[in-house]
This record gives C-alpha cells, structure tokens and sequence, in this order.
C-alpha cells in the first residue's frame, strides 16, 4: 500500500505557471474568434503561414507558428463564437486544451484576451494530470505566465482546490477509505486553521448517529463523521453561517442489495460528494471569504457481511423519525440525513448538501450536467448563472411535494425509497429535506463526479462539480473577500 498522502504536491503547480514580469522568451499565444480573418497576430509573415495552413479560428482550432530559426515563434488558439467553452462558458476556457497539447516551455497570452483570468484558470485545470500510480516519470514543464492583471494566489487557490478534489475521487479505494479521507479533511483543517473533530465507530451510536453507523458497520473501517469548522480571521461575528455536508461513501458495493460487476466500476468516486465539499471548503478558505463555514462528511464503506444492514430494516435517525430501509444501495441518503440533521440544529443560514446520490439525475441531464435542488429563488439563479459563466454548470430540478407521497412506508415513518422508477432524483431530495426544518436555506447538488472524457478543462477522471458555481454564487453574495 502506497503512502496515504493523496493530493499533488502544491509545488506541483511550478510546472503549470510562472509568475513575474513577462521575458522575451516567452512564447507568445494568440486567443482568436470568428470575427478574425486569420490569427491576429500583427506579424504579416505568421499571417501568411495561416492561410498557407488554410487556419479558420473555430473552436478549439490551433496553430503553431514557426520561427526563422526552426523554432516555435506562436501559438494560435480558435474561440469560435465565444461562448463555446468546455462544456459551456466563454470561450477563454479553451485555452485548458493548451497545457496538454503544447511542446514545453513557457508561454503568455499575447494581444487583446477579454477574460485573462478565466484563460489561467482554464490552463491550469487543463493541465492536472493523476500520477500517484504511474512509474516515476520527469514532468514536461508547460507553463502559462499568469497575465500582470490577475491575481496569482486566487488563481492558485482555484487550481489548487479543483485539484484536491480530483486527486480525491481519483485515489481507488485501497486507498482512500474513512480513515484517509479523515486525513485529508485534517491536511486541509491543519493547511487554514480550522478546527475538526471526527466521531468514529461505535461512538457514533452513543452520540446519536444511528444511520451513520448502520451504514458503515460492515466494513472492517469504521464509519466516522467528520466535522471541520472554521471563520476568517477577524471577520464579522454575524457572518453567514455556510454549512457544506458531502456523501463520503469510500466505496459503494450497493450492500445487500448488491450492484452488478459493471455498476461497481466507478464506484471509487461514491465520495463525490465529500471531495466537493472540501474543494469549496478550499476556494473559501484560501480566499478568506467572510463566512464561518462548517463542513460535515458522514464517511463509510458500504459493504457485506453479516451484520450488514438489510432491506426492509427500520433504522432510528438522529433526526427522530423512523426510516424503512426499501433498499440498502440507497445509503447515501441515510448518512447525510444524519449529517444533515446535525447541521440543522443550529439553524444555519445555508445548509448545502453534495452528493453523487442518484442514477436518476444523470438519465435526466447526463453526466456533464449535476441536478440541484433548493428552497431558494435567488441562490438558484445565481448559481445557475456563475455556473454557465465559469464553465461549471448545472441544472435546477423540483422539490415538488406532490411526491412527498413517495416516501410513505407502512411501518414508519418513512422510507429510504420509492418503488417506481419515475421522479428518483426529486424523490431523494424531498428525503434530504425532511431533516431539515431550522435552516433558512437548503439546496442539494447530485453530481456525477466524473468526467466521461477528456475535455479542454481536465482530463477523463474525478471531477469536483459544482464548486467552482457555488463558491462564486457565495462569494457574490457576500460581497466579495
């Protein structure tokens, strides 16, 4: 077994960026749109070579341009219409394809760039690639020297959150049991002075985590809650309470209700949830966003063995209602009810949960397009709207009550699924929000946590959804750092 330690190195990111003044040997790079005949470039012999090379620039076209001296004198990068991002957004996140595909070296962004900063970002979220298990290897250094108007640790914090995240829902699940993601939710706590506390094992049932612990008890790593705190230094006393919970399920076999060979593929990433919710964590904290933020994971394994939990048990929850357990592949829900609850108590202004909780969503929207939920008129405008402009997006679905009805059990209080497989999405939701009943805001993220393929902002892999929205939606309304 490798070391526990499962995110890149910061350092890492000396072979992505170069800070400081621009050098003259820095390769310069031409970001075009439609309206360009060519590139752009203010150099008739680069202009020439374009249209010897018949270069239109569309989407996600490029060009090298040769040098006098057989060396690389240019890069030229198609926006196409300029809303053509990856999957969605300004066309400046095209430059993402850039740090993969370029020869090493250093480059700037040359002439007029409407949005630097998203380019950076782009880059930067283009360039990760998932080493741990690979032979050791040197690293090509493609660098983009971050343009004079951006500001270089926001732009390193951005990259360095998305990262974590992906290292994360990357790691196999040898790997990243509870027990590691405790320690990465403590790496990060240590890295910003948060405090964290963790309930572990059996002290779940005496501190009144029933779900939790039910969830959990089959594997031979124990179940465990993670609770990390913190606020900005001096900040104000009556800043909004955020409280982020994410699904930590390590490792999904579906339990006694097991999936299929194939359904278990992908299962490393049932953690979705948890790793977004530790990226925003990150993005706030490294900001300084004026909140006290709480993040709660519920981290367990769901597997078999004799005292697995079983279908058509009646589960106690911390919240006080009784939960008919119709089927044990469900279990997302049962743990981060309990969170949820938890988080409730002291009725904070958000409470936003991350999960990748339902095959319904992805059949709904696809693996590119999370489904959120929420109780909140204005905060879903407004992430829908960071979504699409920051290339992160996402689509509103509805609580919609009528399928509370859904719920209904013969022998409690509820249970944990509806026999149909109509409205599975909504239906997991309404459960969400049952636990809820003190906080003035509610909403639920059910991502995919995957990217199918490669794409000009990563590579095929974990994939944190919805953070980099939600943070700018959070930011926005808090008035910025």
């Amino acid at each position: 077994m490798q070391d526990k330690s499962s995110t890149q190195d910061a350092a890492g990111l000396d072979h992505v960026f170069a800070t400081g003044p621009q050098h003259d040997r820095d390769t310069p790079i031409w970001l075009c749109n439609d309206g360009s005949e060519t590139g752009n470039t203010g150099d008739p012999a680069h202009e020439r070579w374009l249209q010897t090379v018949r270069f239109k620039p569309v989407a996600k076209k490029q060009a090298l341009l040769p040098g006098s001296d057989g060396g690389l004198a240019g890069v030229v990068l198609g926006l196409g219409n300029g809303h053509a991002g990856d999957p969605c957004g300004p066309s400046e996140l095209l430059a993402g394809q850039l740090a993969s595909s370029l020869p090493p070296g250093t480059y700037r962004l040359a002439g007029d760039c409407a949005a630097p900063e998203l380019a950076a970002l782009a880059w930067g979220l283009g360039a990760y690639r998932y080493r741990r298990y690979k032979a050791k290897s040197g690293i090509d250094s493609v660098r983009l020297r971050i343009p004079e108007k951006v500001d270089a640790k926001r732009l390193m914090n951005s990259v360095e959150a998305v990262w974590l995240g992906r290292d994360l829902i990357n790691t196999p699940p040898s790997d990243m049991g509870p027990d590691e993601l405790e320690d990465a939710a403590r790496a990060l706590a240590t890295r910003f002075g948060a405090r964290i506390s963790v309930i572990t094992g059996t002290a779940l049932l005496e501190q009144n985590f029933p779900m939790i612990h039910a969830v959990g008890r089959a594997s031979p790593r124990a179940p465990r809650l993670i609770d990390l705190t913190w606020s900005k230094p001096g900040g104000r006393p009556d800043a909004p309470r955020v409280t982020l919970v994410g699904k930590g399920i390590c490792f999904d076999t579906g339990g006694l209700d097991i999936k299929p060979a194939a359904g278990m593929l992908l299962m490393k990433k049932d953690m979705g949830g948890a790793a977004t919710a530790l990226t925003l964590g990150h993005l706030i904290m490294g900001t300084g966003l004026d909140v006290r933020l709480r993040i709660l994971i519920p981290a367990a394994e769901n597997s078999i063995a004799g005292n697995a939990f079983r279908p058509s048990d009646v589960l106690q929850s911390r919240g006080g209602k009784t939960v008919e357990v119709g089927n044990t592949d469900a279990e997302g829900r049962l743990v981060l009810a309990d969170a949820i609850s938890l988080a409730d108590e002291e009725s904070p202004d958000s409470i936003l949960v991350f999960a990748t909780l339902t095959g319904a969503a992805r059949v709904a929207l696809g693996p590119d397009l999370p489904a959120f939920f929420t109780n909140d008129e204005a905060f879903a405008s407004a992430v829908n709207a960071h979504g699409l402009s920051t290339g992160d997006p996402l689509w509103r679905m509805p609580l919609w009550p009528g399928y509370e009805r859904h719920l209904d059990s013969d022998v409690a209080d509820m249970n944990n699924v509806y026999e149909s497989p109509f409205a599975g999405a909504v239906t997991a939701a309404l459960f969400l929000q049952r636990f809820t009943k003190n906080a003035k805001r509610f909403a639920h993220f059910d991502l995919f946590g995957w990217r199918p393929a490669g794409r000009p902002l990563g590579p095929k892999g974990g994939e944190p959804q919805t953070a980099r929205a939600v943070f700018a939606a959070l930011e926005a309304e808090a008035g910025g750092t």
